[in-house]
């Protein structure tokens, strides 16, 4: 994909530009270190962090790909989104498309993650329950940028993939910038 202009990112040390620098001493492993206490949990773990939707839309977007041509891959497939339907009938699940949609090449479902809760739960039962089927998660963010820059970015740069990457169609995006 070519690039549209250089990615800018914020500061991961932000907010912490005045802490007392990070000791070296490890811990009883003697491989990881001793982090410095707190008096609190990260906000993270009870609300996504900006520019990610907290809203309607989601945090997160998670498509489940199957090759539509395989029987087996959509024997596995469907009975995986109604597992999902069943295990976890809190999170939104979108149509079991039996063709390709969109930038999505071969036929998947989508299932929404709300809050952080929801992410540390079905992501690792996931990781597990795939099966032959290749994940993309990507986020859903509010930032500047027009709608097609955001997606666009959202789909790749940001995207992280559970099996094999399925390279996605982008000409719908690039055609609207």
């Amino acid at each position: 994909m070519p690039l549209l202009q250089k990615p800018t990112y914020p500061s991961p040390l932000a907010g912490y530009e005045d802490a007392a620098p990070l000791p070296n001493e490890r811990a009883a492993d003697g491989k990881s270190f001793v982090n410095p206490k707190s008096d609190k949990l990260s906000t993270a773990y009870e609300k996504f962090a900006e520019p990610l939707d907290n809203g309607r839309r989601g945090g997160f977007d998670v498509h489940i790909y199957y090759y539509q041509n395989n029987k087996e891959q959509t024997e596995y497939a469907k009975a995986l989104w109604e597992r999902i339907r069943r295990e976890f009938p809190e999170l939104r699940i979108y149509t079991f498309w039996d063709r390709p949609i969109g930038p999505h090449p071969v036929a998947m479902f989508e299932v929404n993650l709300f809050t952080p809760a929801q992410f540390g739960a079905f992501i690792p039962w996931l990781v597990i329950l795939r099966g032959p089927l290749s994940v993309l998660v990507h986020p859903n963010t509010a930032e500047e940028g027009s709608h097609a820059e955001v997606e666009l970015r959202n789909h790749s740069e940001r995207a992280v993939w559970m099996g094999e990457r399925i390279p996605l169609d982008f000409t719908g995006f690039l055609n609207q910038l």
